[in-house]
């Protein structure tokens, strides 16, 4: 089976609102959701990006908005900013279950891509502390305690404004040039973390803080899960432009499997079988090329397609790109290699 390393899953909210007994939720699974440790052995998924994500206090998704979201034209007005002290409890929160995860003995908090590796060999899942929205860092005193825990991967924004940069609205059909770039503040978060070697996610973020990220940062581009533009023109998915200065930074873009996100109608409605997925893919190639293309899936995050249901499913998505005319290297590379040879770049060794 060909190992994958995944860009993005929000599990560790699963585990906080799991409560006691959440162990089991982790070992076992329940059922639910899309990602265990059970189903991640049965897919072949080695790790990926376990995200801290703030949950905003008022309601996002309501009934009106889920119908609105499947039956496009659509454009659901940004998410309020959420305060740093409504932040920092949660995101502890989240952190912390993480750190528990770890000490199950069945997963790795990993800092290095010689860390991922290590803990390929020993059966572990590889574990990146990343952020998503960052919400919960009130200053640069605050990124290097993190730091100091785990953090290795951060996105300023979620689709929401913070103090550093604005989010990109949930909008079909849009281009992701919604308002406004980097704050001053944002600016310093950009070059502290290419100080620290975290990598900067750009999943989520507008297009004008998009390029002056590209401006400003000596690290590689990266969105970690998102599709294309050209094939589904939805506010979240990257513009030929964008991927062109990912490629030209040597970045990288993990395919998102969100069902809204991937089908060129906007719809935000379950499909069945692979095709749409590989019209991103292969979009996805053209313009970045074989060693810029990874997976996001965000699983525990977004409404997944019919036959990619879940972590157990990752094989048939494998077998789709097999039978599409990916040669195994290929398919190696975008299943797992790509993602490793991205952060080392990023991280160095």
């Amino acid at each position: 089976m060909i190992p994958v390393f995944d860009g993005h899953n929000d599990f560790l909210q699963r585990m906080v609102d799991a409560g006691p007994g959440r162990d089991n939720l982790w070992l076992k699974g329940d059922g639910t959701g899309h990602l265990d440790l059970p189903r991640m052995q049965a897919g072949g998924m080695m790790g990926g990006f376990f995200a801290i994500w703030i949950a905003s206090p008022e309601p996002l998704h309501g009934p009106e908005i889920v119908q609105a979201m499947e039956n496009p034209p659509f454009s659901i007005p940004l998410a309020t900013a959420v305060p740093h002290d409504h932040a920092l409890p949660s995101a502890m929160q989240q952190a912390a279950e993480l750190l528990a995860m770890e000490r199950t003995g069945t997963l790795s908090v990993v800092k290095s891509a010689a860390d991922i590796l290590a803990a390929k060999d020993a059966g572990k899942i590889a574990a990146i502390m990343h952020m998503e929205g960052a919400e919960a860092i009130h200053d640069m005193d605050a990124l290097h305690v993190w730091h100091a825990m785990g953090l290795r991967s951060l996105g300023p924004v979620w689709s929401r404004p913070t103090i550093y940069a604005h989010g990109v609205p949930f909008a079909f059909p849009s281009s992701p040039d919604t308002g406004d770039g980097l704050t001053a503040a944002g600016r310093d978060l950009v070059r502290e973390c290419n100080a620290l070697r975290i990598m900067i996610d750009l999943a989520h973020m507008n297009e004008a803080g998009f390029r002056d990220v590209a401006k400003l940062s000596d690290a590689p581009l990266v969105s970690s899960h998102t599709c294309a533009h050209a094939v589904a023109p939805s506010s979240r998915n990257l513009t030929d432009a964008q991927l062109a200065m990912v490629r030209d930074s040597g970045g990288l873009v993990g395919l998102n499997y969100a069902s809204g996100f991937l089908r060129p109608d906007g719809k935000r409605l379950a499909f069945s079988g692979f095709d749409i997925i590989l019209q991103h893919l292969d979009h996805l190639l053209e313009k970045l090329g074989e060693d810029g293309v990874a997976l996001g899936s965000d699983f525990d995050g977004a409404l997944m397609p019919t036959d990619l249901a879940d972590a157990a499913a990752l094989p048939a998505l494998l077998a789709a790109m097999d039978a599409h005319g990916y040669d195994k290297a290929l398919v190696e590379k975008i299943a797992w290699r790509n993602w490793v040879g991205f952060l080392n770049r990023t991280w160095g060794a």
